[in-house]
């Protein structure tokens, strides 16, 4: 809390009106009017023991209290200090101009905070989710291998989180975080290494040797395969990721859960959690667009996105959200290690931590306590002794285990479910995250505030999100069925295939002599989509002036009535599924409710525990969530996809990326997964809440409606709480 700096030496303060507790606070409209001035009369005192006092004046940080501090004689200048003198005004070092201090608020913090999670969410959760088909068919890897690379980012959050949380929450919390976000930004320039130390990316077109009756020799090189080593690079600029994202999301809460009054705190954080839903949105569309550019940009190239060997400038993203975290990084350093007239709030605030049986609870309110590390163990062992706490970490590692494995391989999903290119599949699914995803962890949080929940209406609040998207689950019961692939879902004459066995050779493209490395998928007249020109039997191509793109004529395996023999276009066949909207439909839904109980959950575990454990509550929790849930879940979801593989690709006898997914296996195993990892976290929150033991009202004095509600008034405590509004 910002005090002044008493000129005259003495310690107390001087109050030109008396304090009379005898009125009950008046409506904000009459703020001030519970003082009772008597003319010519002064009230001279100690400090209040809480270390605080109370102004009328406006502070940079709150509208209805001025900052204590002192202006030096003969000077102008403001100078803002904590009660052990410490500056609380915002710069670096030294440097502190006047004019940057228009920004140490808690609004500005809340915007750059905000800035800082939009490209971690962005780069972590967009971009690589978006390119991660890309990285794969550029480097050889399968869809456990780019889960691996996924899961790198958890494993680092839950190395550090003990160590950041701890001595970061005890710590200069802006230090731990702008340090942060630096590392994050190297990870991304980390990320895109492989790009720019490999050769160039060589595609063989359908133009040169798809064709029946032209060439067919592909030497076989094993450089190829050597390229999947480059996965630990990847993995390593995930683990930067994760190392830098740590303080965002334990220390940057805390930090504006101190800074603003208790009723102003979920939409705080609600902000900060849109902005990081709002990321990955971005990451997708402005992904999804560089995925559309060649990844040799000003190289020519006869094939276009459609094509699935076509690879697009992944690393883009990833060099511009880099840069841009090292810029963002360098405001939040400046901030100090709390806002002038934060210790205000910390006073006001209401304690709804769980009571434990034994009382060993209160130990957390001991001012010297946590500031060690002997006390470390002490620390984990109230945590482990909160059952609300544990059930409520639980159901959140349920949440973000379908979360981190959908928005990993969501856009995947689609691209197979709809027959969709890349680019476009990731396109669809930022549509989807934009509205549902930033929609609802906003709503989330303003539902918190807008009802005044305590924490068991908070916990029901997330129980009813959680089982209204589990009943949503169900829709993936409905998949898009495979669009027609000769030789991978039938045979060439039309008949079944038998399952597990592919036939690419028919009588109408023996001659030609076609090789199975050479993937490039063309659709027929007949809709009907085939491994390559040269498996459908094509003998002359040209190019479409409109679309640009290729058309194969006199194909001998595609039946034409009038002509003979069909044609094909380079591509894969348009998907005419009709449960397309109602998938999309209910995904949304899905998404929405997931992300509403986002917040709520994370204001829950904040109220749940004492406050002096807040940030290493938070820590202990995300790696519980990043440890059930965060790494496991893309590994078992990629997993779960290979599964659902008819179609892999053939290097040289060495299995590569997966071409072509069976639709209805895919839903099946997301269906399964979601159903029993909602059914999962309904249970956890019902037991959160039947545990849940709140503090005695006699042992939490009622904080000033007033001064909740920006008055400065000072009011009498009520022995009793305020009714609980639940849902």
């Amino acid at each position: 809390m910002a005090m002044p700096q008493n000129s005259t030496g003495q310690n107390g303060f001087c109050f030109a009106q008396t304090l009379d507790f005898s009125h009950p606070s008046p409506p904000p409209g009459e703020a001030g009017q519970t003082f009772d001035a008597p003319s010519g009369r002064e009230m001279c005192g100690p400090p209040l023991s809480n270390g605080t006092a109370s102004s009328g004046a406006p502070s940079p940080s709150d509208s209805c209290a001025e900052p204590l501090c002192s202006t030096t004689p003969g000077k102008e200048e403001t100078k803002y200090v904590s009660a052990e003198g410490e500056e609380l005004a915002c710069g670096w070092g030294a440097f502190t101009p006047g004019c940057l201090q228009a920004f140490n608020t808690s609004k500005g913090v809340l915007f750059f905070l905000c800035v800082a999670s939009f490209l971690q969410g962005m780069t972590v959760n967009g971009f690589i989710n978006t390119v991660i088909t890309s990285i794969e068919r550029r480097f050889d890897l399968r869809s456990y291998q780019s889960g691996l690379i996924a899961s790198s980012y958890d494993i680092a959050a839950c190395i550090c989180l003990t160590f950041v949380s701890y001595f970061g929450g005890n710590g200069h919390k802006p230090r731990w975080l702008g340090w942060g976000v630096q590392v994050m930004g190297l990870g991304s320039l980390l990320f895109t290494l492989p790009h720019f130390t490999t050769g160039r990316y060589e595609v063989r077109s359908a133009a040169e040797v798809g064709i029946c009756g032209e060439n067919q020799s592909l030497p076989c090189t094993q450089a190829a395969s050597s390229l999947s080593g480059y996965r630990f690079v990847f993995m390593l600029g995930q683990f930067l990721h994760g190392m830098g994202a740590t303080p965002l999301y334990t220390l940057g809460v805390t930090y504006l859960d101190e800074n603003v009054k208790t009723n102003y705190s979920p939409v705080y954080i609600a902000v900060f959690y849109t902005a990081a839903i709002l990321g990955p949105a971005a990451g997708y569309l402005v992904g999804g667009m560089f995925l559309n550019i060649y990844t040799e940009i000003g190289r020519e190239i006869d094939i276009s996105p459609e094509n699935t060997l076509w690879v697009g400038a992944w690393w883009i993203g990833f060099l511009g959200a880099g840069a841009a975290s090292l810029l963002i990084s360098i405001p939040i350093l400046g901030y100090p290690q709390r806002l002038p007239g934060s210790q205000r709030y910390s006073v006001m605030r209401v304690s709804e931590a769980h009571q434990l049986k034994d009382g060993s609870h209160k130990k957390a309110s001991d001012p010297d306590f946590g500031k060690t590390v002997k006390d470390l163990p002490r620390s984990v062992l109230l945590l482990l002794k909160n059952p609300t706490f544990i059930f409520l970490c639980l159901a959140g590692a349920t949440e973000a285990t379908l979360i981190a494995g959908m928005s990993t391989f969501g856009p995947k999903f689609l691209e197979s479910q709809f027959s969709l290119s890349a680019s476009e599949a990731a396109t669809f699914f930022g549509y989807l995250v934009v509205p549902a995803g930033g929609g609802g962890t906003f709503l989330g949080g303003f539902l918190v505030n807008k009802f005044k929940l305590r924490c068991s209406g908070i916990i029901k609040l997330c129980l009813f999100c959680t089982v209204f998207s589990l009943l949503a689950i169900f829709i993936f019961f409905i998949h898009c069925p495979n669009m027609p692939m000769a030789g991978v879902t039938q045979m060439y004459e039309g008949s079944a295939l038998p399952g597990g066995h592919l036939n690419l050779t028919a009588a109408c493209n023996t001659e030609c002599g076609c090789l199975q490395e050479t993937y490039s998928p063309v659709c027929g007249s007949d809709d009907i989509m085939y491994y390559s020109p040269c498996h459908a039997g094509c003998k002359t191509v040209s190019e479409n002036p409109k679309t640009g793109k290729k058309v194969y004529h006199e194909c001998s395996c595609i039946e034409d009535i009038l002509l003979g023999s069909g044609d094909a276009e380079a591509g894969k066949c348009t998907s005419s599924c009709e449960e397309k909207t109602l998938l999309l439909f209910f995904m949304f839904v899905v998404i929405l409710f997931t992300f509403l109980s986002s917040i709520p959950a994370v204001t829950a575990t904040l109220r749940c525990v004492p406050d002096s454990q807040r940030s290493f509550a938070l820590g202990i929790q995300w790696i519980v969530v990043r440890t059930l849930g965060g790494i496991p879940g893309p590994i078992a979801f990629g997993s779960m996809i290979d599964k659902s593989c008819l179609l892999w690709q053939d290097q040289c006898g060495e299995q590569g990326s997966c071409y072509v997914y069976q639709n209805s296996a895919m839903s099946r195993y997301t269906f399964i997964a979601g159903l029993v990892y909602k059914v999962l976290g309904s249970t956890f929150f019902i037991i959160a809440f039947l545990l849940y033991k709140p503090p005695p009202p006699e042992s939490a004095p009622r904080s000033s409606d007033a001064s909740e509600n920006g008055n400065c008034d000072l009011q009498e405590h009520k022995p009793s709480l305020p009714a609980e509004e639940d849902i």
